[in-house]
């Protein structure tokens, strides 16, 4: 797993050359936010070592398998570290994926996975996860979070966005990684979701797939302008 390190405090983990999970310094230790694939395990734990903290915070920003991982595993190896999700993460972890009422009932894609988790708090928007402001950003699922560090504007934004294959917001397809937007529910949500994180005006974006963006204002937009001709929502409403 090849580590990338970015500002002062956010290290990228890569996984597959497609597949980002990330590490957050705090003054207390560290969060983990997002856990790959299954078997990133030990190069997650390499990272953590090599870091010289301890893990203090564990997150997920939704249930697709290729960011939860074999987050049990992590759990058991950091039993002190608090284990924070969104509600709705935690009920698809425990229960699989389900609609509301009141929610598209578009059917469900992506490869959500359940495991034997509970976390020890649960967030929705606004809730602080350390440094980490929670953002409920759905649409590629429903249960999709987004964090920004309140300390320095960087946005971690799982699969909202990709930059892998060229930047789209989630649901607008790029054919050199068509992967997020296959696995998204919901593309007129998700371009909505992301005209809000473009508002936050993030000095650093970083995503579930492809690299990490500096100064990405100028890219996101062009994203945000294509998603809401692609979904004909007027997305700044």
């Amino acid at each position: 797993m090849k580590s990338t390190q970015h500002g002062a405090y956010l290290l990228q983990l890569i996984q597959f050359r497609a597949i980002n999970a990330y590490l957050l310094e705090e003054e207390d230790g560290l969060t983990l936010i997002d856990a790959g694939m299954s078997g990133s395990t030990k190069g997650i734990m390499r990272a953590i070592e090599q870091y010289g903290k301890p893990l203090t915070r564990i997150t997920l920003t939704h249930a697709h398998g290729d960011h939860v991982g074999d987050i049990a595993q992590i759990v058991e190896a950091y039993p002190e570290a608090d284990l924070a999700l969104g509600a709705r993460t935690a009920a698809f972890l425990r229960d699989g994926p389900f609609l509301l009422p009141d929610e598209p009932q578009d059917k469900l894609s992506g490869s959500y996975v359940t495991c034997d988790v509970q976390a020890d708090r649960t967030v929705t928007d606004g809730d602080q996860i350390g440094s980490l402001r929670v953002i409920t950003t759905p649409g590629h699922s429903p249960d999709h979070l987004s964090f920004l560090d309140v300390r320095d504007g960087t946005l971690i934004a799982g699969d909202a966005f990709q930059t892998l294959g060229g930047i789209a917001v989630s649901g607008v397809m790029r054919w050199r990684f068509p992967l997020p937007a296959v696995a998204t529910w919901q593309p007129a949500l998700a371009a909505q979701s992301a005209a809000h994180l473009l508002a936050l005006k993030p000095t650093r974006l970083a995503v579930g797939h492809g690299r990490v963006l500096d100064d990405p204002l100028d890219a996101m937009t062009a994203a945000v302008e294509e998603a809401g001709k692609n979904t004909r929502i007027a997305v700044y409403g």
